[in-house]
């Protein structure tokens, strides 16, 4: 198993609210992170870097290989709760803060299954032969109003209102979280992003500078990328892969 992960301030922004926490359980167990945050000053980088340690904690202390695939979600929701609930009371200690948030993306692999948990619209994708797939649903306001009909899939990627995420850790008392499980037979990889890389990275893009290629240089060059097309948000990645 490999893992690769790389975060950066992005050409435009004077700090990097974007956070990932990642590493090896075991020998065939990866946990990952990502966490873009949100909020003015610097509270975006306090609800990121909170939530993101907080969730890693959680899961990596409490995690066992031989755990059934339901302890192992409820596992990954109550991690991200709690992390909802302590961004959220600091939020509402600090009037400068009030109203942090962050988005969350998170992958546990555990050799060939995958579990995936987001809230925003920071992206999870599934890369194996057979091409690439977004696995998470960007919780955004263009995508609901996509989803309904009322715009195109080319308005949606151009739309002013593209950045507004309807969900997001820390923002409200309770959070809604979307949970994906996957199990592979062949060689496989799972790819997490910030909207400050899915921005500019058409998914192809992605594959072909990922899989089967070497992780950390195919990370850095997708950063690259990015800070090529303008950079104007932070951009982090993190793949692993089997």
């Amino acid at each position: 198993m490999y893992l690769s992960y790389n975060s950066d301030m992005g050409s435009v922004r004077t700090e990097n609210q974007d956070k990932i926490c990642a590493g090896f359980l075991s020998d065939n167990v990866s946990l990952v992170v990502v966490c873009d945050g949100m909020g003015g000053a610097s509270s975006g980088a306090v609800a990121s870097d909170i939530a993101a340690n907080e969730i890693y904690r959680r899961i990596s202390e409490g995690y066992r290989e031989e755990m059934k695939p339901s302890v192992v979600r409820s596992l990954l929701e109550t991690s991200v709760s709690a992390a909802n609930a302590i961004v959220y009371e600091k939020s509402c200690e600090d009037i400068e803060k009030n109203g942090m948030g962050t988005t969350c993306v998170l992958a546990l692999v555990d050799d060939k299954r995958a579990y995936v948990v987001n809230v925003g619209d920071s992206r999870a994708y599934l890369m194996d032969e057979s091409g690439i797939t977004q696995i998470t649903e960007d919780h955004t306001y263009v995508n609901e109003l996509y989803k309904h009909g009322e715009i195109t899939y080319e308005q949606m990627e151009n739309h002013k209102m593209r950045n507004i995420i309807t969900r997001a850790v820390g923002v409200e008392e309770k959070v809604e979280i979307d949970y994906f499980e996957l199990e592979e037979s062949g060689n496989f990889a799972i790819f997490l992003c910030t909207d400050g890389l899915s921005a500019y990275c058409h998914p192809q893009i992605i594959y072909e500078s990922v899989f089967n290629k070497n992780l950390d240089k195919g990370v850095s060059d997708l950063i690259d990328y990015c800070n090529a097309c303008g950079g104007k948000d932070n951009i982090s990645a993190a793949v692993i892969a089997n």
